[in-house]
């Protein structure tokens, strides 16, 4: 049980840290700025964005798309 809190503590002080906040900022802007595009000119930009098949809005999708990858890259 303390191994459980310990380990989510562990995690919640990932994201607060510089290297997590500097992978998620540039990664974000970058499938913003694509996911935009796309809807700009009329393509679904959910299929080419993992994780973000089943969000219902733009940021939503955007912020679980850069979650996904973030969690092949950590």
């Amino acid at each position: 049980m303390n191994q459980n809190i310990q380990i989510k503590g562990e995690f919640l002080h990932a994201e607060k840290s510089l290297a997590f906040w500097m992978i998620f900022a540039p990664v974000f802007v970058i499938f913003f700025v694509a996911s935009v595009s796309a809807s700009l000119i009329g393509m679904q930009w959910r299929k080419f964005l993992p994780g973000a098949e089943n969000s219902k809005g733009l940021i939503e999708g955007v912020n679980s798309a850069v979650y996904t990858l973030m969690s092949y890259i950590i």
